[in-house]
């Protein structure tokens, strides 16, 4: 959550506490209280777990399950297409307490090794145009919408940008990409599923430590 919506939520709690707290028998020293209580944990989340409090504790209640499949799901159409690619993967991470664990401040990572140089081919960057839109593909083809994906735009814009392509040809590039790889993605929906099951397996929660993701992982052995 973003600082100025997490300012703004605990503007709202104080409102609603002060407005409605005498009504419901409250006296003032325990609303001062709460208030109080409410700025502390809002600033540890902020200091301790980069504003991801909030993510932890909901992935970590019964309904948090479908939030982590979600990720899950993500990080699985990263994970089938760069297996079709000959890609390596280096690390999956699935859940806010994966990421923090590993001191990424994100829901959900797939890590690859940093290109060999800044300025790639045209071959080479439609390869990554593949792997790194595969999530929100995946996303899409499962829910019907994306949730994630923006760092990857980013990311997949910059490759472009640095190897001195004009944006229009990025642009074109990435959607014959994206169509490519909804063709693989469908074809191979029961393979992404499955993948996305290990993770959400392997995925720690609070309360609940990470479990081997089993054998039947679709990463490749260079990973």
């Amino acid at each position: 959550m973003p600082d100025a919506l997490r300012a703004g939520v605990f503007v709202a709690a104080v409102t609603l506490l002060a407005v409605f707290g005498p009504l419901l028998g409250l006296p003032a020293g325990a609303i001062a209280l709460a208030a109080g209580l409410l700025l502390a944990l809002l600033t540890l989340d902020a200091a301790r777990l980069g504003g991801r409090g909030g993510h932890l504790l909901a992935e970590s209640l019964p309904g948090g399950e479908r939030r982590l499949r979600r990720i899950a799901i993500h990080e699985a159409g990263h994970v089938v297409v760069a297996a079709a690619e000959n890609l390596p993967v280096q690390r999956v991470l699935v859940g806010s307490l994966a990421c923090l664990q590993a001191g990424r401040a994100a829901g959900g990572v797939t890590e690859f090794p940093l290109p060999e140089h800044a300025k790639m081919a045209a071959e080479d960057l439609r390869r990554w145009s593949r792997v790194l839109q595969a999530g929100m593909v995946a996303e899409e083809l499962i829910y019907g919408s994306i949730a994630g994906g923006s760092d990857d735009r980013a990311l997949l814009g910059r490759l472009w940008g640095l190897s001195g392509f004009d944006v229009e040809t990025a642009q074109r590039e990435q959607r014959r990409a994206r169509r490519e790889i909804t063709v693989l993605l469908r074809d191979q929906r029961h393979n992404l599923e499955s993948e996305a099951e290990r993770l959400l397996r392997a995925a720690p929660r609070l309360g609940r430590p990470a479990q081997e993701p089993g054998p039947d992982s679709v990463v490749s052995p260079a990973a």
